[in-house]
């Protein structure tokens, strides 16, 4: 868990310098699913970074649907070794690889679909899980989606098809931190009980704390060891907005603006260099 924690930190850390850097992109989500990411990648997923491989045979795969949270994705695929960390420091310029939202068409290792188009990712995710159904492949597909993107319809759709189909090698995440680019979920549309939602369309549902690294590892084991049951699985994840940056914590104007000098060096005084900067 240390070891975990550490690699969070210098995660975290990446996020506030590449949207810094280039005044552009959106710390708040990045910063709040760090753990989960960290966690997913680096302990839970069986994974193989190099060589990477579309298809993604014989390991488990992960879609990233609210792909604005880039900033998170790409300093974890980094660190984890799809590509050097180094490459970073051209997030979001002319000619990255690093866009905004993620793209298939640059080729950048450990990206399998174009996300930022937000409500596609579950249909995706889907779809991926039952090709590897049909393929006898029995390891597992993650997905990441956001509390306010569960307003586009697209999703509740993929929500009734899964359970029907019995897509029991899904794990699917709500990252539900309350807060979307125009105010709290619950003044832009109410979205009542997500957990209730689910179970009622036919899912195992588990709640965690996704800023908690320990309930955060325990959560997404227990999740696999309900894989294989006949039911996907949702895990409704709360976390804070901006989470461990004090002055970012649950305020949704930091969605999508970046720090000035000044602010990124408060918010780098609180993220000690752990894995060494890019």
């Amino acid at each position: 868990m240390p070891q975990l924690q550490d690699i969070a930190t210098q995660v975290r850390r990446d996020i506030v310098r590449m949207v810094h850097a280039v005044q552009s992109g959106h710390p708040g989500g990045s910063l709040g699913c760090t753990d989960f990411l960290t966690a997913l990648y680096f302990k839970v997923m069986d994974h193989k970074p190099s060589p990477f491989d579309m298809d993604g045979k014989d390991q488990d795969l992960f879609f990233l649907s609210n792909g604005h949270i880039s900033p998170v994705f790409y300093s974890v695929l980094a660190r984890s070794g799809y590509f050097p960390a180094a490459e970073l420091n051209t997030f979001r310029r002319l000619n990255s690889r690093l866009q905004g939202h993620p793209t298939t068409h640059e080729h950048l290792p450990g990206v399998r679909v174009a996300s930022g188009s937000l409500g596609q990712g579950m249909s995706v995710a889907i779809g991926a899980a039952l090709s590897k159904k049909l393929n006898g492949d029995k390891h597992l597909v993650f997905s990441l989606h956001g509390d306010g993107e569960l307003e586009e319809g697209q999703n509740w759709e993929a929500i009734m098809f899964a359970p029907h189909h019995k897509v029991d090698n899904l794990i699917v995440t709500i990252d539900a931190n309350g807060q979307q680019i125009d105010g709290t979920t619950n003044d832009v549309a109410g979205l009542g009980d997500i957990g209730a939602k689910f179970e009622v369309f036919g899912w195992h549902v588990l709640h965690m704390d996704g800023n908690n690294m320990d309930e955060t590892v325990a959560t997404l084991e227990k999740a696999k060891g309900l894989t294989g049951q006949g039911k996907p699985i949702c895990i409704i994840m709360k976390t804070v907005m901006g989470q461990g940056v004090d002055f970012m914590e649950g305020h949704h104007e930091w969605h999508g603006i970046a720090p000035n000098d000044e602010q990124l060096a408060k918010a780098l005084a609180q993220l000690p260099e752990t894995l060494g900067d890019y």
